[in-house]
């Protein structure tokens, strides 16, 4: 099922350290045609750790000064409040966790966002791209909580990229087509 608006919508997916941003900041660039790009990160700065910082901020550094970034959990709502402009959103297992983090980790408190998630890209009216972790590549998670968040990335993903016109998966910073490879 794409979507019925004109606007084509992207699935970047990849493992830790793919190169599925840089992929997905260039796919945005290219679809702007260099006006306005939104970058919706997910992943907030509020933690107490240095190397989550450092990640932070060298994403930051490479995206383009111009770019207007919006930091929230909330895409569903970015995405539906918003002006209609092209629109990266990294990354999707960021904001699940915080989804579950909101939720206390209960099992089914995920559903009413993730069915807002997908129903606000499939009706977004301008390029969107999305960046997520391919989970269906590692191994199955030893801890219960692991196991719930795989699953539940695994669903999104899938849902995401029945809502998508693309779908790429990028291993080793090269982009493998899986769905409306042009």
């Amino acid at each position: 099922m794409t979507s019925s608006t004109e606007a084509p919508r992207l699935l970047v997916l990849g493992g830790i350290r793919s190169g599925k941003s840089a992929f997905a900041e260039r796919a945005v660039t290219a679809a702007a045609s260099d006006g306005p790009v939104r970058y919706l990160a997910t992943g907030g700065t509020g933690r107490d750790d240095d190397g989550w910082a450092a990640r932070v901020a060298a994403h930051r550094d490479r995206r383009p000064a111009g770019w207007q970034t919006v930091e929230s959990t909330d895409v569903a709502g970015v995405l539906t409040a918003a002006d209609p402009l092209p629109t990266l959103v990294d990354d999707v297992g960021g904001w699940l966790t915080a989804v579950y983090d909101a939720g206390d980790w209960a099992a089914g408190t995920a559903e009413p966002a993730i069915t807002a998630l997908v129903g606000a890209v499939a009706d977004y009216r301008a390029p969107l791209v999305l960046v997520s972790p391919e989970v269906g590549l590692s191994l199955v998670p030893a801890s219960e909580s692991g196991r719930m968040f795989a699953d539940a990335l695994g669903e999104v993903n899938q849902r995401l990229a029945a809502a998508c016109d693309r779908v790429v998966l990028v291993v080793a910073g090269v982009a493998v087509p899986i769905k409306g490879a042009r």
